[in-house]
């Protein structure tokens, strides 16, 4: 995925997406979400950068302008990853419910989410 998740869409539809969560600040080593954890909040990267780790080994590389935390929601599963910053870090923290307004509310949120989840989300080969 070579554009971020921010740059799908318009400088108003940002705006939209950035107020309905809260702007935090943490710090380099935290891990704000933890493999098999319940999917209660996802967050966009304002600045920074994290690991996605799945069972301690990096997957992924993230930074600005990335949503992290929204696949468990919208699929209403446990986390299949953990989230550490790699730096400091600059994020609108978004709860599940606010998120899931957001996916109703904003067809092109919707359509972003699902496009960013599909890429992320392991292909079932069952």
């Amino acid at each position: 995925m070579s554009d971020s998740f921010f740059s799908m869409f318009t400088a108003r539809e940002i705006a939209t997406i950035s107020a309905s969560g809260t702007r935090v600040t943490l710090p380099e080593g935290w891990a704000p979400i933890r493999e098999n954890t319940t999917a209660d909040k996802a967050y966009v990267i304002l600045d920074g950068t994290v690991s996605i780790r799945h069972d301690g080994q990096e997957i992924a590389v993230l930074g600005p302008g990335d949503i992290i935390g929204e696949a468990a929601i919208i699929n209403r599963s446990l986390r299949s990853a953990s989230i550490v910053a790699t730096s400091p870090l600059e994020l609108i923290h978004v709860t599940s419910e606010a998120l899931r307004h957001l996916d109703v509310e904003m067809p092109s949120f919707h359509q972003a989410l699902e496009r960013v989840a599909a890429e992320r989300m392991p292909a079932d080969d069952d």
